[in-house]
């Protein structure tokens, strides 16, 4: 509680320029447990002036002392993984085990991949007499969302430290106290003052002057659409170089050749996944449109086998979507999907039996769902899965395709090589076959508006990394 009213500058717990607080809701419950301190450009400054203070000596900070920097942060992040979780789930209502197991988890495995990709990244090369560098961008603005708050915080955060980067962090406001637990890891961890700074506010007030600042040399950005929109706006007047993993409205195609059944319970499963609350979720599923009456009773069956309710409750799936807003939203598309003639298969508007309060989204699956429809085209970041038929493989990819995003894509066979051949196809920045498992060294992006650059792994090191040519260095 100590820091929650604090950000962290400069090496030092600070209070901010202007003091105003924001209740942190718990979704479960709809009331506050907790608030932070909003930040004005005033903290933004003080922020970016110790960042770029910090970056002419830690940007010659050698691979070596990086790498032993990133092991540091490891055990602290370890030694504060329970709260962590904890954490998490109060402030985005994640189910605990859920929160264990996959929320907090991803963090830890980002730490991890950055470390091992370090230790094989290779900074110089020389093409004939010329000596090519890869050096840090400089000072980096970090903007990160609340549906999986340590993920984009540690795919981040490692990379740009790996890079020899300095940065300001502003989580979300709506779920920060892991990121604040963060900060506290990046301080434990023996951060050097100035290297790694975290300022909280609103888009707005915060992530839009850090964007735009002049001494903020590239923007890592993770989040709607719509914000990424802004953001790279904002950043334009400097050009500084914006990475932006943004929305998605990802095709799952299950394929003739495929155990129906099995795929569409996957399908389900995956979609429903922190409520919905993942941008590269497989919220539209393609099935065989002969088969679409036996994938929309499957799918029934897996959606009603999925408990909602208490997130720390043992036997919980899903817990509440993060906040109200979200929750209405989530109903406006519900309905939008009746209105427009989709078949409701299970779910629907409103709460799911006996919750009464909490944002809780009863679990939804629509049929015979055209892809001109709002639902199969809109990101609605909740439990809804729409079910598109299609009459062959040819048009199941062009449906695929018809989208505005790029992020993910998914195939479903029995058939490997045929899986390929229709991944090869799809436009999007990761295609996952026979649902594997989670890979933190694939890079992972998107095409077309789900945004720009690559995280995870090395990939991530890159986008922190500028490129110099010295010409005639071999004589």
């Amino acid at each position: 509680m100590s820091n929650h009213l604090k950000f962290f500058i400069d090496g030092r717990w600070v209070e901010p320029a202007i003091p105003v607080a924001l209740d942190v809701i718990n979704p479960a419950t709809e009331e506050p447990f907790t608030q932070i301190a909003l930040g004005s450009s005033e903290d933004v400054d003080r922020a970016v002036a110790a960042a770029k203070s910090a970056f002419p000596a830690f940007s010659l900070w050698s691979k070596q002392e990086r790498l032993t920097l990133l092991r540091h942060i490891l055990s602290e992040y370890k030694a504060r993984y329970e709260e962590i979780a904890r954490a998490v789930s109060r402030e985005m209502g994640a189910p605990i085990a859920f929160a264990r197991d996959s929320q907090a988890a991803a963090g830890k495995a980002h730490l991890i991949a950055t470390i091992e990709a370090l230790e094989d990244f290779v900074f110089t090369e020389r093409r004939g007499t010329t000596m090519v560098l890869r050096e840090p961008i400089g000072v980096c603005a970090l903007i990160t969302p609340w549906n999986w708050p340590l993920n984009q915080i540690v795919c981040k955060v490692a990379p740009a430290i790996a890079a020899g980067c300095t940065m300001v962090l502003k989580p979300s406001e709506i779920a920060p106290v892991s990121g604040i637990i963060f900060a506290e890891i990046m301080e434990a961890a023996g951060t050097p003052a100035g290297v790694f700074n975290l300022v909280n506010g609103t888009g707005p007030d915060v992530g839009q002057v850090m964007a735009g600042h002049p001494d903020v040399d590239m923007v890592s950005f993770t989040g709607s659409t719509r914000a990424g929109v802004i953001v790279a706006k904002t950043a334009a007047d400097t050009v500084k170089r914006v990475a932006q993993e943004l929305g998605g409205k990802s095709a799952n195609i299950i394929l003739p050749d495929a155990d129906l059944e099995h795929a569409v319970s996957e399908g389900v499963v995956s979609c429903f996944g922190n409520s919905g609350q993942s941008c590269d979720a497989p919220t539209r599923m393609l099935v065989p449109a002969d088969r679409h009456d036996e994938a929309m009773a499957a799918a029934r069956r897996a959606a009603e086998r999925m408990q909602v309710g208490d997130p720390q409750a043992s036997d919980t799936d899903l817990g509440p979507v993060v906040s109200e807003q979200q929750y209405e939203k989530i109903q406006c598309f519900i309905e939008a999907g009746i209105k427009e003639g989709a078949t409701l298969v299970t779910g629907g508007p409103g709460r799911p039996e006996g919750l009464n309060r909490g944002y809780y989204v009863r679990p939804t699956v629509f049929g015979n769902v055209s892809n001109d429809m709002t639902i199969a085209r809109e990101e609605i970041f909740g439990p809804v899965l729409s079910i598109l038929p299609y009459r062959d493989e040819e048009q199941a990819i062009a449906i695929a395709n018809d989208t505005l995003y790029g992020l993910a894509a998914y195939v479903q066979s029995g058939d490997l090589e045929h899986a390929r051949n229709v991944a090869a196809r799809l436009r999007a920045g990761s295609v996952y076959i026979n649902y594997p498992d989670w890979d933190t060294r694939a890079p992972f992006g998107g095409y077309k508006q789900s945004g720009n650059g690559r995280e995870y792994a090395d990939w991530g090191i890159h986008d922190f990394l500028e490129i110099k040519g010295i010409v005639g260095y071999g004589g």
